[in-house]
C-alpha cells in the first residue's frame, strides 16, 4: 500500500500546498482511492502514474470546501479524458452535495454514470476498491469521518494506515488509530494559537502518548504553520516519542 499526498494545506491557500487530498495505491487487488478533492489535488493528482484518468473512487470524509472544492473538476476531467463513470462515497448528505453540484453545473448531467454511497459508522468496516474501510464520527465543526484502510487481500496481517480528516485530537479516535503503520492526522495550528475543531502538536502528542501508530504525518497546515516546523516537532517530541513528520505535497509513504 502506498500513500501520496496530493495536498497538505488548509482553507487559507499558502501558494505552497494544495488543499486536503490523498492517493491511496496498491500493487495487489485493491485500486487506486481519492481520499477528498480539495483545491489543488487535481492538480497533484494529474502529476501522478496514476493520474485522473486512473482513478474512478472517491471517498469524502466531510463536506468543507478544502475537501470537495475539485470534485466538479475532477469529473469533467474524466469526462473529457473519455472515462465512463466515478464513484463518491462519504458520509450522509453526499448524495444531496453531488445532486446539488449538478444543479448548479447542469451541462455535467448525465456526463458519467455517477454511483452515489453515503456510510456511517455504523456499517464499517466496508469494502471500497479493494480496501476494507473502518470509520469514526471526529470532532470537528461539521459532521466529518476519520477512516482507517487496510487491504481486502492483506487480512489482519496487512499493513494499515489511518487518516484523520478534520478532527480535534482525542482518545477515541487515538485508540480507532492504535496499532496503524502509518497515521496521517490534521494539525493545523502551532501550540501558540488558541483554536478548536483541530489540534495543536501539544494536544496531538498528549493524545497519542503511550500508542502505536507508525510514523505519524501533520497535515492540514494552515499559513500559521509557515516558520513553526521545527517546534511543532519539538512539541510533538516532548509528549510523544514516535517518528513525527511534517507532511508535504508530493511525498509518498508506503505503510508496512
Amino acid at each position: 500500500m502506498q500513500v501520496t499526498f496530493l495536498g497538505t494545506g488548509s482553507a487559507m491557500p499558502t501558494g505552497e500546498r494544495m488543499q486536503t487530498g490523498l492517493l491511496v495505491d496498491s500493487e495487489g487487488d485493491a485500486g487506486p482511492l481519492l481520499v477528498d478533492c480539495g483545491s489543488g489535488a487535481l492538480h497533484s493528482l494529474a502529476a501522478t502514474e496514476v493520474g485522473y484518468e486512473g482513478v474512478d473512487t472517491l471517498l469524502l470524509t466531510h463536506h468543507h470546501l478544502d475537501h470537495v472544492s475539485d470534485l466538479m473538476p475532477l469529473m469533467k476531467a474524466r469526462w473529457l479524458a473519455g472515462a465512463e463513470s466515478l464513484r463518491v462515497v462519504g458520509p450522509p448528505g453526499t448524495g444531496d452535495l453531488v445532486e446539488g453540484l449538478l444543479d448548479v453545473h447542469d451541462y455535467m448531467q448525465d456526463r458519467l454514470d455517477l454511483r452515489l454511497r453515503e456510510v456511517t459508522p455504523d456499517e464499517a468496516p466496508f469494502d471500497l476498491a479493494g480496501y476494507s474501510v473502518d470509520a469514526m464520527e471526529t470532532v470537528h465543526s461539521m459532521y466529518c469521518h476519520a477512516y482507517r484502510f487496510g487491504t481486502v487481500d492483506g487480512g489482519d496481517d496487512g499493513p494499515t494506515f489511518t487518516f484523520s480528516g478534520d478532527s480535534e485530537a482525542t482518545d477515541r479516535l487515538a485508540r480507532f488509530a492504535d496499532g496503524s503503520d502509518a497515521l496521517v492526522h490534521d494539525c493545523s495550528f502551532p501550540d501558540a494559537v488558541d483554536v478548536d475543531n483541530h489540534p495543536t502538536p501539544a494536544s496531538l502528542g498528549a493524545t497519542l502518548a503511550g500508542g502505536d501508530y507508525g510514523t505519524v504525518y501533520l497535515t492540514h497546515l494552515y499559513p500559521h504553520t509557515r516558520g513553526e516546523e521545527e517546534g511543532m516537532l519539538a512539541s510533538m517530541a516532548e509528549r510523544y516519542d514516535g517518528e513525527v513528520r511534517l507532511a508535504e505535497d508530493g511525498l509518498t509513504v508506503d505503510p508496512s
